[in-house]
């Protein structure tokens, strides 16, 4: 059996595993590369792989960085099942789609330039009709169900606790007298995430193929980051201004909505909390992005999935889904709207990472004003518009406009849907049988290397991190069998170089605006200290692209 790994590897993004085994092909994941322009350039590239030539696809979950290349893939000529969760299923028909309108937008949009410059035309790398057509192959299954691909092939869906549908997929593949067992962990959950069960923690596999998105950290925990949502909510609100919460239209979304929604249970003594909360419930509360609006439904069919604390409020009459002062904006003018109100209020908007969608419009009208907030709930990839913002930048670009960023900026990292280190050291330690080695998968660089090192320090296992097109023979040896070399597209050597140019100039902002803030007598000290947390982190960045 062999595992070639063709995306997540030192990323997070384009989850993809070609697994070859008892004369079959299949592949573990078909996922999007988003954030740095150069990876979203390889979602137009070809697949390392004949798609005619995969017999089934296993899929952990729906998030676009997981599903986001089947209509490309279904496009290109595969017509086998892809096997997922049922939750999924129903929300990859809302996110696939929807994927495709986004694809057709920015087709549109960069083809105005190109016709500018004389250019030829581009192709979307789908289109949302594609996406809808690439959904007759799906095929719904149950949890804790074990499948009977061939007769020596068997998967089991678990709930990786991670999104509704998300699934750690244990995969048993025999050839002759032996059979080798592999678990795709896929994105595994916070054990504390609102609305769904904790992840599943499997007993036995031969080897494991692990997720490390925040392999050197541990998260805050739940009471935490609850109080200060609130905290930073009704502040804003008290100061007449609005939050503005990029959030991810499926899963983190309604988490946030059932977290507004139980915060009426904490503190109920507290006279202080009952103030902030009052403050809260006057406001109204804007889901505006048509996805997050449609997941929210899904959420609502697929109950039996939510944890059990959920099931008992449901059946008491409470919808966590659902409060006073809660509106749905559909149509764009509706959204359009919102920045025109000045009334205090909170707009949860997609996309999480702020690079596209009606996100956009709510930052240019808000960034700037030193009344609002912009909350940051969930993981910012290099190279978005919210990993910039978060990180300090003290100006952005939207839509070809420069805009100070003035507004009040905090992350709750809490938010995350993704197991801390923790977390992930506990998924370990629940194994009985032990596996013989892991491959580290879906981190940065950093990430993953400080959970290896735990890992092969506190438990004996030997640790693999991957790099793009590695091949590996699943044996009592580990052995590398393979290497697929990544063509360097040749517009991406020049724009590495207008690149450095950029970063050249920034540095110098960079330099002015620090002097800036050293200069201010009512600098905290702990803004000092993040001002050289930062600095240093980039030194860091910049070292390693040095010895890189």
């Amino acid at each position: 059996m062999k595992i070639t790994f063709l995306g997540a590897t030192r990323t997070v993004t384009g989850s993809n595993f070609l697994v070859e085994g008892a004369g079959k092909k299949f592949l573990v994941d078909c996922g999007m590369w988003q954030g740095k322009a150069e990876q979203e350039m390889e979602n137009s590239e070809a697949f390392e792989f004949n798609p005619s030539e995969i017999d089934f696809m296993l899929l952990t979950h729906a998030h676009i960085d997981h599903s986001g290349r089947i209509p490309k893939l279904y496009n290109e000529g595969y017509r086998n099942k892809v096997y997922a969760q049922k939750a999924t299923c129903d929300l990859c028909a809302l996110m696939l789609p929807d994927s495709g309108h986004i694809q057709e937008t920015e087709a549109e949009w960069k083809n105005k330039k190109r016709k500018r410059k004389g250019e030829k035309p581009i192709e979307p790398i789908y289109t949302a009709e594609d996406a809808a057509r690439c959904l007759e192959i799906f095929e719904p299954v149950e949890y804790d169900q074990i499948i009977e691909i061939t007769p020596e092939i068997h998967v089991r869906f678990n709930d990786a606790g991670h999104m509704l549908g998300s699934s750690i997929i244990e995969v048993w593949v025999k050839e002759g007298d032996k059979e080798t067992k592999t678990v795709f962990t896929g994105d595994i959950g916070n054990n504390d995430i609102p609305l769904l069960s904790p992840p599943t923690m499997i007993e036995d596999t031969d080897f494991l193929v692990m997720e490390s998105t925040y392999g050197s950290r541990l998260h805050m925990r739940n009471d935490e980051k609850a109080q200060i949502f609130l905290d930073v909510v009704s502040e804003t609100l008290d100061n007449g201004g609005t939050v503005v919460i990029p959030s991810f239209a499926v899963g983190r979304t309604q988490e946030i909505l059932y977290e507004i929604n139980n915060l009426k249970d904490e503190h109920s003594g507290d006279e202080e909390f009952r103030r902030k909360y009052k403050t809260l419930m006057k406001a109204p509360v804007y889901v505006d992005s048509p996805l997050a609006i449609s997941a929210t439904e899904v959420f609502r069919e697929n109950t039996e999935l939510f944890d059990e604390e959920t099931k008992a409020e449901i059946l008491r009459g409470d919808n966590p889904l659902e409060f006073p002062g809660l509106k749905f904006t559909k149509t764009a003018d509706e959204s359009k709207a919102l920045n025109e109100d000045p009334t205090p209020s909170i707009i949860i908007s997609a996309s999480g990472m702020c690079d596209v969608g009606r996100i956009k419009h709510h930052l240019k009208h808000n960034l700037w004003n030193p009344k609002s907030t912009i909350l940051f709930v969930g993981y910012q990839a290099p190279g978005t518009l919210g990993y910039n913002i978060v990180n300090g930048a003290k100006t952005v670009k939207i839509f070809g406009e420069e805009i100070a960023v003035n507004a009040r900026i905090e992350y709750i990292e809490g938010y995350s849907g993704h197991a801390d280190q923790e977390l992930l050291m506990n998924c370990i330690y629940s194994y009985i049988k032990k596996p013989k080695h892991i491959f580290l998968v879906h981190g940065e660089p950093e990430s993953q290397d400080i959970l290896g090192d735990k890992i092969e320090t506190e438990t004996g296992i030997g640790v693999t991190i991957p790099e793009f097109g590695e091949t590996y023979e699943l044996n009592e040896e580990i052995v590398m069998t393979h290497k697929i070399e990544r063509k360097v597209n040749p517009t991406i050597k020049s724009e590495i170089l207008q690149r450095l140019e950029k970063l050249k100039g920034e540095i110098k902002d960079m330099e002015v605006y620090v002097h800036q803030d050293l200069q201010d007598d009512n600098l905290r000290d702990e803004d000092i200290f993040r001002i050289n947390e930062k600095i240093k982190d980039l030194e860091k960045q910049i070292l390693n692209v040095i010895e890189g």
